[in-house]
C-alpha cells in the first residue's frame, strides 16, 4: 500500500482518547466488554435496548436493570461523550443547528432538518477535515481527529430524541434519514463510520433499525474507502463530491483529485452501484465564475448520461471573507438545461441554514474565535 492511500485512513492524534462507548462495538463485543467488567452478558443487550431502541433513555428508566446499578452501568457503557454548546433554529424551527462541545473540548457540529414527508440529520464524522478544499469553511480549518464511532452515533441518537420529545416544529416525528454530510470526510475515518453505519442499520435492540436506504454516505472520492465500502454489503446511498468534471480545476477545488482523478472516482462509483444497485449521487457545489460554466454542464452530462446516478446541484453557500460565492440564477438555470439534456437527473438543494451559518464548520469556527 502507497504511502498515500495509508495516510488516508491513519487516525490523527489524540490529545486524550474518548471513553469507551456501546457504540463503538457490535453485540458480542459489548456482551465481552459486560463480563469483563463483572456482569452478566445480558446486561449489555438490555443497556443497547435503552440506548437504540429508547434513543438514549435516561439510566432512572432502565427498569429491567436492578436500581442500585443503573447509574453505574451507564456511566460505564454509556458515559456521556457530546455536551450541547448551544442551538440555533431557523425556517419556522424546522432547521436546527447543534453545536456540541466532546470530551477534549473540540467542537463539531450536526443539523437536523424536519420536512413534509421525513426528518433527517446531517452528522459529522471529524472535527474539521484534512481535505484542505479551499471553498469549504471546514476544509480551510485543517484536521483535529477523527471522532469515534461513540461520538459519531451519539450525534444521531440526541438527533432521534430530539425528534421523539417533539423538539422540532409540529410536535413529535420520527428520525428517519441519516446524511454523512456534515465536519470531516467520512471515508477517512472509515472504522468508525462503519461501525457507525451498523450502529444505524441494525434491527433493535442491536441498533436504530434505520433502512440503509435512508442512509447517505459522502466522499470526495477516495477510491479506496470506496472500494472497502462496496465489499460490506451495506447498500447505503454513496454521494460523490464532484464538483468539477475535469481533472486540471478539480485538483484545485478537491486536492485529494492529485490522487485519484475523476474517471476512477467514477468508475469506483459504478462498482459500488452494480454491487448494491443504488443510484449514485453526484454533489456540486455551484461556484460563480469557478465551475458553472455551460461547457463543464456538457462535459458533465457526456460523463454521466449512461450512467446510473443522479446531480445534486447545491448553491454555494458563502462564508465569511471567502471570495467564493454562489453561482447566478441563470448560471444555475442553464447548468440545470444542459444536464437535463443529456437525460441526467438533476436537482437543487434547498438552501436551507444560509441564517444560521449553515455550511459545515461556520458555527464551530464562529464558536472558538470567542473563546
Amino acid at each position: 500500500m502507497s504511502e498515500e492511500i495509508t495516510l488516508v485512513f491513519d487516525e490523527p492524534p489524540q490529545r486524550k482518547k474518548a471513553p469507551q462507548h456501546i457504540a463503538d462495538l457490535d453485540s458480542e463485543a459489548r456482551k465481552e466488554w459486560a463480563k469483563a467488567a463483572g456482569y452478566q452478558g445480558f446486561r449489555a443487550s438490555q443497556i443497547a435496548n435503552h440506548y437504540f431502541s429508547h434513543v438514549g433513555a435516561p439510566a432512572g428508566e432502565w427498569s429491567d436493570i436492578p436500581a442500585d446499578q443503573r447509574e453505574e452501568l451507564s456511566a460505564l457503557f454509556t458515559p456521556k461523550l457530546i455536551e450541547l454548546v448551544r442551538s440555533i433554529s431557523c425556517d419556522n424551527g424546522m432547521t436546527r443547528k447543534d453545536l456540541w462541545r466532546l470530551h477534549d473540548g473540540v467542537l463539531v457540529e450536526s443539523v437536523l432538518m424536519r420536512y413534509t414527508d421525513r426528518t433527517t440529520v446531517c452528522i459529522s464524522s471529524q472535527a474539521g477535515c484534512g481535505m484542505n478544499c479551499p471553498f469549504c469553511a471546514t476544509g480551510q480549518a485543517g484536521l483535529t481527529r477523527n471522532l469515534t464511532a461513540g461520538e459519531i452515533t451519539e450525534q444521531i441518537v440526541a438527533a432521534a430524541r430530539s425528534c421523539e420529545l417533539g423538539e422540532m416544529t409540529g410536535g413529535p416525528t420520527r428520525l428517519s434519514n441519516i446524511v454523512f454530510m456534515g465536519m470531516g470526510e467520512p471515508l477517512a475515518n472509515y472504522n468508525a463510520v462503519l461501525q457507525t453505519l451498523r450502529n444505524v442499520t441494525a434491527p433493535n435492540p442491536d441498533g436504530l433499525g434505520i433502512s440503509a436506504r435512508s442512509v447517505t454516505v459522502s466522499t470526495v472520492g477516495l477510491v479506496n474507502g470506496i472500494e472497502k465500502l462496496t465489499a460490506e454489503d451495506i447498500p447505503v446511498t454513496l454521494a460523490v463530491s464532484l464538483h468539477t468534471p475535469d481533472d486540471e480545476l478539480r485538483n484545485t477545488l478537491v486536492p485529494i483529485n492529485s490522487r485519484w482523478k475523476v474517471k476512477e472516482v467514477l468508475a469506483a462509483a459504478d462498482a459500488y452501484e452494480r454491487k448494491t444497485g443504488r443510484r449514485y449521487s453526484i454533489e456540486y457545489a455551484l461556484i460563480r465564475d469557478i465551475n458553472d460554466q455551460a461547457w463543464r454542464a456538457d462535459l458533465l452530462g457526456r460523463l454521466l448520461k449512461n450512467r446510473n446516478s443522479h446531480v445534486n446541484l447545491i448553491p454555494l453557500n458563502p462564508t465569511p471573507g471567502s471570495k467564493w460565492t454562489a453561482s447566478r440564477r441563470e448560471d444555475e438555470a442553464e447548468f440545470v438545461r444542459v444536464l437535463e439534456s443529456y437525460g441526467v437527473p438533476v436537482t437543487v438543494r434547498d438552501t436551507r441554514g444560509r441564517e444560521i451559518d449553515g455550511a459545515c464548520g461556520q458555527l464551530a469556527a464562529a464558536e472558538s474565535a470567542q473563546q
